[in-house]
């Protein structure tokens, strides 16, 4: 039984001393050896490690992958023209000397955010105040990060760091000049619709007028083709009744007559008083004779 007790105890003095030795380097790390508060070793290999229990040796792990730092707060940035811009923006790093790192911002990374973060609003100053608003939401915006990137390469070499792409996310007016330029944008483009709807008006009259000439000379140009149809009509239907009449004179009398009666008659209700021996009535009495010479007017 002693003897089972004095292997659990040399197992598990093995173990602790084992879990004070041993340490794993995993491959998106970099183990940092301290030998006596000082920087002994820089592991970026990854695997199983050795080292000196505490506290002879420690280790710090830092992270080697590419971090992201974004803008903290929104401060305005003046432009060349004096207009005031709020700037957001984002910075990809990665450690590259851990070293110098750990020297200068310890192993917390939220330490050098702190101190990094002044520095690129500072390039932003630098970089928009050489510009035009245009130039900083348009034409030179690429130069802007792009020259923010190349001021921040000097001052990430005493960071440890490496600066490896910095990007504008969003450009805006101060909260104070923002409605004044939204109003500004509105009265534009109310007057450019107004302006459109203008020509629109104008260009519509111009057609309506031109519809309606064009419908004068069509309806012109119908009535006068109408009027030269209606006109041979007439003279060829004379030639027809004057060859009709001069075969049959008789029967152009009696013609004549029927069209006198109805020309007196238009209406059931008109009267006549004339004497029944008249000539008005010869055709209707069957006696021959010409048209009668004169109608007398119906009396209503």
């Amino acid at each position: 039984m002693n003897r089972i007790a004095m292997f659990a105890s040399a197992l598990l003095a093995l173990l602790m001393l084992a879990a004070a030795t041993l340490f794993v380097v995993d491959q998106r790390q970099v183990a940092v050896v301290y030998s006596l508060g000082e920087i002994k070793e820089v592991i970026t290999e990854p695997g199983l490690k050795v080292k000196l229990p505490p506290p002879f040796q420690n280790v710090v792990f830092l992270d080697r992958r590419i971090q992201t730092l974004d803008s903290p707060e929104t401060r305005p940035i003046f432009t060349a023209e004096k207009k005031s811009l709020v700037i957001d923006w984002l910075v990809k790093w990665r450690i590259k000397e851990p070293r110098q790192f750990i020297r200068n911002n310890g192993a917390d990374i939220r330490n050098l955010e702190n101190r990094l973060s002044p520095v690129v609003q500072a390039a932003f100053n630098e970089e928009v105040t050489k510009r035009t608003v245009d130039g900083v939401l348009a034409t030179e915006r690429e130069k802007v990060m792009q020259g923010v990137q190349a001021r921040l390469a000097d001052e990430a070499k005493s960071f440890g760091i490496e600066i490896l792409d910095v990007r504008i996310k969003r450009v805006d007016f101060v909260a104070s000049i923002t409605e004044s330029v939204y109003r500004r944008m509105e009265s534009e483009r109310k007057q450019v619709a107004n302006e459109l709807r203008s020509k629109g008006q104008a260009e519509s009259e111009k057609i309506r007028a031109d519809a309606d000439r064009q419908r004068e000379v069509i309806v012109a140009e119908a009535y006068r083709d109408a009027q030269k149809v209606m006109g041979e009509g007439d003279a060829e239907a004379s030639a027809t009744y004057a060859a009709a009449f001069g075969r049959d004179p008789q029967f152009a009398q009696f013609y004549r007559s029927l069209e006198a009666y109805r020309s007196t008659w238009r209406s059931k209700s008109d009267v006549m008083v004339v004497e029944p021996t008249g000539d008005f009535f010869k055709a209707m009495r069957g006696t021959g004779g010409g048209a009668p010479a004169a109608a007398a007017a119906p009396k209503r």
